[in-house]
């Protein structure tokens, strides 16, 4: 072949190469466009009211008492990994009858997919969470259901290298729960992630993205979901940095149905540190009344009344006040059952305090009260044992629903 030949040649392989080129989605991990996912709002509905007549406003004045259902549908490795058993209808009766009348369920999906490449979230997933959902409705009790931490996908990610590829999936995500769950009326509520970490105005403008993609998502299946009420998490659910950093809710196309989100468990040496910390010591007792006169150096010495009030002041100024009602998710401290004799009752008396403190707060301050129960009844939060569907933690659940009155 000669020359002249066998750049005729190359040039027609290169225009056949071009004309043959396969344009479906670049599914390659590594490839921030591997989000192309299908597009999974295949039926949306015309806008359904019945049943959601009730603006945010309204909606969180008919929430009293919220309980978490922890380390249960967001566990890592299944239902059951985190030591709880399956949830039952018996234990939402009995949450229910203890007096909560709202439950967060925190969930997972990413673990749950049934194929990466496409986003596609198991059916026999999406059927179980949605029996779990009917337990609570079935009861007359309002449902916060979220993307949790899932493996830090979203959350450990609000940065704009993850930006493209995140919201591509907090997309697909969001349209298949929202249909698979768009026949509930307003006692559910959709909430965009759990506790994204945030520390700058440059990771806030991702999260907004996040944020924004979620409502989009849920609002583009029609149905109920044109009007299903939604709740958006502050950066790292931190009351400072949400007071600091969080200076808009996402735009939607229906007005007034948006709720805020912040946790609280301060002071951490209190709520959750499980070892003495080169930047503090763990704190086995709060509240004035309940300092000990022999272990000083275990009194709480910052994070107290006063601090509560003025952390949940700042909500009332920045939501409430401006009509947006705020969802306090997650709250509660450790039972230290490491102690013994009168430390330990000094303690236990003190951490009710607490729990009845920060609830009355709260419902005072407008904001709706979750405790957190992640069903450990050991060095935990748990309320219930939940394989005998029994009260565990009595003093607790005295000191939450006395917090409501």
């Amino acid at each position: 072949m000669n020359k002249n030949s066998l750049f005729r040649l190359l040039a027609f392989l290169l225009i056949l190469s071009f004309s043959c080129e396969d344009t479906t989605p670049d599914t390659d991990p590594k490839d921030t466009n591997s989000g192309r996912y299908p597009d999974y709002n295949t039926n949306p509905l015309p806008p359904d009211p019945t049943g959601m007549t009730s603006n945010a406003v309204q909606l969180a004045a008919k929430m009293k008492l919220g309980w978490n259902m922890g380390n249960s549908l967001e566990a890592i490795g299944g239902e059951t990994a985190w030591g709880n058993p399956l949830v039952s209808a018996e234990l939402i009766d009995m949450v229910k009858q203890s007096g909560f009348n709202a439950v967060r369920i925190p969930c997972s999906w990413d673990q749950h997919m049934e194929n990466a490449q496409t986003a596609k979230i198991d059916q026999v997933w999406l059927d179980r969470v949605k029996e779990v959902v009917k337990y609570c409705t079935d009861r007359d009790m309002y449902v916060l259901l979220n993307i949790h931490w899932d493996g830090g996908w979203l959350e450990n990610n609000c940065t704009e290298a993850k930006k493209v590829e995140n919201n591509f999936k907090q997309k697909a995500f969001w349209e298949q729960i929202a249909t698979h769950l768009r026949e509930f009326d307003e006692h559910l509520l959709f909430a965009s992630a759990n506790e994204p970490n945030i520390e700058n105005s440059t990771q806030m403008s991702v999260l907004q993205s996040y944020h924004q993609t979620f409502v989009d998502a849920v609002r583009s299946t029609g149905g109920k979901n044109s009007y299903r009420v939604l709740v958006i998490q502050g950066p790292s659910t931190d009351i400072e940095k949400t007071n600091q950093l969080m200076g808009e809710l996402p735009v939607d196309e229906v007005d007034n149905r948006m709720m805020a989100e912040i946790h609280y468990y301060t002071p951490w040496n209190f709520c959750g540190l499980e070892a003495d910390a080169d930047w503090g010591k763990m704190f086995y007792y709060w509240g004035p009344d309940f300092h000990s006169t022999t272990e000083t150096d275990r009194n709480a010495n910052w994070g107290e009344e006063e601090f509560v009030a003025e952390a949940f002041h700042l909500m009332e100024s920045q939501f409430i006040e401006k009509g947006v009602p705020v969802i306090l998710g997650e709250y509660g401290a450790m039972k230290r059952t490491n102690l013994t004799g009168d430390a330990l009752q000094l303690h236990l008396n003190s951490r009710a305090y607490y729990h009845e403190f920060v609830t009355k707060k709260a419902i005072e301050s407008g904001i709706v009260p979750f405790f957190w129960d992640n069903g450990a009844l050991e060095l935990g939060t748990g309320i219930y044992d939940r394989f005998t569907n029994q009260i565990a933690d009595k003093q607790t659940l005295d000191a939450l629903i006395n917090g409501t009155k």
